[in-house]
C-alpha cells in the first residue's frame, strides 16, 4: 500500500470541512470524492488529524457511529438536526453530496 500523501490528507480534511450542519457524509463518500482507494484510509486521516474539524459529522457506511463514540457524536449531529433513528442516521435524507 502506497504511503498517504500531506495532498491527500489536505484533501480529505477539505471535503469534511465542507459538510455542513446538518448533513453528514461516510468514509467512503470522502474517499470517492478524493480519489482515494480505500475508506480505511480517509478513517486513519480522520483519526490522526481531525481535532480541528467537524468529525462528528462523518460516519460508516450503516449510518451508525463507533461504539465508542456513540453518545457524543449522535448528540451533536441531532442538535444539528440531522434526522437519526434508533441510533442511526437516515443517510438518505442526511446524506451530503460532494
Amino acid at each position: 500500500m502506497a504511503a498517504t500523501t500531506e495532498a491527500q490528507i489536505e484533501r480529505v480534511r477539505e471535503l469534511v470541512a465542507a459538510i455542513p450542519p446538518g448533513k453528514v457524509a461516510t468514509y467512503g463518500d470522502i474517499a470517492s470524492a478524493a480519489g482515494l482507494s480505500s475508506a480505511r484510509t480517509v478513517g486513519w486521516i480522520m483519526r490522526t488529524d481531525s481535532a480541528d474539524l467537524p468529525w462528528h459529522r462523518v460516519l460508516g457506511a450503516s449510518g451508525r457511529p463507533a461504539a465508542h463514540l456513540a453518545h457524543r457524536q449522535i448528540s451533536k449531529l441531532a442538535l444539528e438536526g440531522v434526522p437519526i433513528r434508533d441510533g442511526r442516521v437516515d443517510l438518505a435524507a442526511a446524506r451530503h453530496e460532494f
